[in-house]
């Protein structure tokens, strides 16, 4: 049996050790999640909500303590972890509140006495999720997909282990019974061995496109329904008439929240020439007034990236692309302390053909992109493979509207800052991904929608409808 170790990435020491389930370990889950659907799938809604509003006082309850393990895995600033938190509690009461609407039967008139559209639970849904927010990925899924019916198997990110536990920890202390949501502790090149099991129903993978590629083909493979949330460049469009002051502070945010480790991170700015000046000098400002320091701080703004391949990797980037003819406003380099700090950074004068344009920037890193006029502005936002989220920044919302509908990505935030909410569906296009979580959207992605033909209604007059085809 393997084993691997969490490390804290504020020192990079090493936090704790794990054992990988063994291949009878990982039979006793599936079987207990099959078991657990049979009943599960029976219950009310009412019930299913009682037990999900109880995992939201858990987490409210727990909140200090859940939020200090998070920090400790990875380096989230311990303000940022505690808000996500209250964002997965509010969002197992929303669909506590909701599920039952969201899936309620529909009226399909037809050529039957009565005919009707229904929603049922798939069965176990195998959930593969990434470490920048250990919590928030998983309720996202977990809150529709447990009162839909289902239940899930959660795959967390290896070095977020102590918050995987501690979700199933949650779930059990709040009454869920046995087998609804398990963890399993498997390294990642055993994913497509679960996948392909006939107990797992679904897929879906919060990660980067090539772990997409992989879980996409092996849910291929053996026909299964995938929800796919992958990377993001989100464009971060400047106006000329826009409240630049605004924009400027709501940019910092929108960059470096979660020390820049986030898909839906704006990360292309893109501003019109004659606000040019103006807007880098306020974001400049912005992004150098935020604290690096110890997540655990609470006045830390940013924290430590989660692991140093990551830092690595980022430094590797913005060098790049000052080399290909960028320049660094502010930051650029690593942080001379303890840890995997990076200084938050701003390049400016960044184009297509740079690695911070055409790539994902997974870090505390943004760049800044000059745009002749809106039109231009417009060709480079959509000029990248993503398409998560964006931003638009102007005075004239009317105008804003007919832009947004141009806009080649799964959400546009007008005059404010991307983000998820579970009354909103979330999801992108292009390289990010398929599908949607949240909303009613969200919660019958991992349904059976069920036609029920009652009939037939023999006064209804013959139709063409009527002729059996495929």
């Amino acid at each position: 049996m393997s084993a691997f170790a969490t490390l804290n990435p504020a020192t990079g020491r090493d936090l704790e050790r794990f054992e990988t389930y063994d291949r009878p370990h990982l039979e006793r889950v599936l079987s207990r999640s099959q078991d657990a659907f049979r009943a599960w799938r029976g219950t009310s809604f009412e019930a299913r909500a009682k037990l999900m509003h109880a995992a939201a006082a858990q987490l409210r309850g727990r909140k200090a303590e859940l939020a200090a393990i998070a920090t400790r895995e990875m380096g989230k600033p311990i303000a940022e972890a505690e808000a996500e938190l209250e964002k997965c509690a509010l969002t197992c009461d929303y669909f506590a509140a909701h599920a039952h609407e969201f899936l309620a039967d529909e009226s399909a008139p037809s050529n039957a006495t009565e005919s009707y559209v229904g929603f049922r639970p798939l069965g176990a849904v195998l959930a593969v999720m990434p470490w920048n927010f250990p919590f928030w990925q998983v309720f996202r899924f977990a809150a529709p997909g447990l009162m839909a019916g289902n239940v899930a198997i959660l795959k967390h990110a290896s070095n977020v282990t102590r918050c995987a536990l501690e979700i199933e920890s949650i779930f059990g202390a709040a009454g869920f019974p046995s087998g609804v949501f398990q963890t399993v502790i498997v390294p990642g090149d055993e994913v497509k061995d679960l996948i392909a099991d006939k107990r797992i129903a679904a897929v879906t993978l919060t990660g980067s496109e090539a772990a997409g590629i992989s879980v996409a083909s092996a849910a291929g493979r053996h026909l299964k329904k995938c929800v796919l949330e992958l990377g993001g460049s989100d464009a971060f469009i400047v106006l000329a008439d826009a409240d630049l002051d605004a924009a400027a502070q709501i940019a910092a945010k929108a960059r470096f929240q979660n020390t820049g480790q986030s898909c839906i991170a704006a990360k292309r700015f893109i501003v019109e020439a004659p606000v040019y000046d103006a807007f880098v000098e306020r974001f400049v400002a912005a992004t150098r007034a935020l604290k690096v320091g110890d997540p655990l701080e609470r006045d830390t703004r940013i924290g430590p990236m989660a692991r140093g391949d990551l830092r690595d990797e980022l430094a590797g980037i913005v060098a790049e692309t000052i080399a290909k003819g960028a320049r660094a406003a502010t930051g650029a380099k690593p942080v001379a302390r303890d840890g995997y700090y990076y200084e938050p950074t701003v390049i400016v004068d960044v184009e297509p053909g740079m690695p911070m344009f055409d790539d994902e920037t997974f870090g505390p890193a943004a760049a800044v992109v000059r745009a002749r006029d809106a039109e231009h502005a417009i060709a480079l936002a959509n000029d990248s493979k993503f398409g998560l989220g964006g931003n638009l920044w102007t005075a004239d919302i009317a105008r804003a509207k007919t832009i947004a509908a141009r806009l080649e990505s799964g959400s546009v935030f007008i005059n404010g800052m991307t983000a998820s909410d579970p009354r909103l569906p979330f999801g992108g296009v292009k390289n990010s991904g398929y599908g949607r979580e949240l909303s009613h959207f969200g919660i019958r992605e991992f349904v059976n929608i069920q036609t029920v033909w009652i009939g037939p209604d023999t006064n209804a007059a013959a139709s063409p409808h009527d002729v059996a085809a495929e």
